[in-house]
């Protein structure tokens, strides 16, 4: 079963509205955030409540973002992310294979059950050319996110419209999850009441590959299920594809064309793909 990760909305972590309040947001995904949005005095009373917090959303996928390798918090929101057993642990910067199975170990250590995962944060240059080794680590691996804000930073480059000087990084990114078969998040944007911009960033990422995008603000979730859904042509012609194909097979012929165009099994992989994904988006 294809599980949908169009939107993956952050959460802070030190905001118990916050966290009530995501009961009622139709994100894909949410990200229980014990870093960049909890201040240092607030750490260890957030860690608790996110903690308590993992089992209060359904049947939805839902993470906690533990502070990074070099921090004084990150051993102990390991220990408690790995008791509390969420879908996954999302971890900033990792920048090699050996960090990811670093944090493998500790996550067995501390008892972590099988379903949770390892979301591997790629922010730095180091994390960007080192991206396939950091995929392959480990199975336990399965999402990658993209950090576009801490990456801009490291690069000295600007925020523009269309992203130019971000874009070779991203693309190096998609070709390692790819090659890995792992999902890949894009970053956050960052102007929350700019949703002109914000869909069409949502409609670059998709052209470009990614599974979906992570969130910073509620009102950003509708246009991002919306952009990275199957669109009701999107399955209308995978099935149509689909059918022909298997018309074919059966009739014994070797070309299939459908609108004018021929179909290939790689054509019909997409089609099953995008069907797949249309049916977990309405399950």
């Amino acid at each position: 079963m294809t599980t949908p990760r169009r939107s993956v909305l952050y959460m802070p972590g030190a905001n118990e509205r916050a966290l009530e309040k995501a009961k009622t947001i139709p994100a894909d995904a949410l990200i229980l955030d014990l870093e960049d949005a909890v201040a240092p005095d607030a750490k260890e009373a957030a860690r608790e409540r996110v903690c308590a917090a993992v089992g209060s959303y359904g049947s939805r996928e839902v993470t906690i973002r533990v502070n990074g390798l070099d921090t004084e918090w990150h051993d102990a929101d390991l220990r408690a992310a790995a008791s509390a057993g969420p879908a996954a642990v999302v971890v900033p910067k990792v920048d090699s294979a050996a960090q990811v199975h670093n944090i493998e170990r500790a996550l067995e250590l501390g008892g972590a059950p099988g379903h949770t995962k390892i979301w591997a944060m790629l922010e730095t240059p180091v994390a960007l050319l080192r991206a396939a080794e950091i995929a392959a680590a480990s199975e336990r691996l399965t999402v990658l996110v993209m950090g576009t804000n801490d990456l801009a930073k490291e690069l000295h480059a600007e925020f523009v419209p269309g992203r130019g000087p971000l874009l070779g990084g991203l693309s190096l990114c998609l070709l390692a999850a790819r090659a890995t078969g792992k999902v890949i998040l894009d970053g956050v944007y960052n102007d929350v009441k700019d949703l002109d911009g914000f869909e069409a960033e949502c409609e670059q990422g998709r052209q470009y590959g990614f599974d979906g995008k992570t969130l910073i603000h509620p009102a950003q979730v509708e246009p991002c299920n919306r952009i990275f859904a199957p669109s009701a042509a999107e399955i209308d012609r995978s099935r149509r594809i689909i059918d022909a194909f298997e018309e074919a097979k059966a009739a014994g012929r070797g070309v299939v064309t459908v609108d004018g165009r021929m179909i290939e099994n790689l054509h019909v992989d997409n089609a099953r793909r995008v069907l797949a994904l249309a049916e977990a988006v309405q399950s």
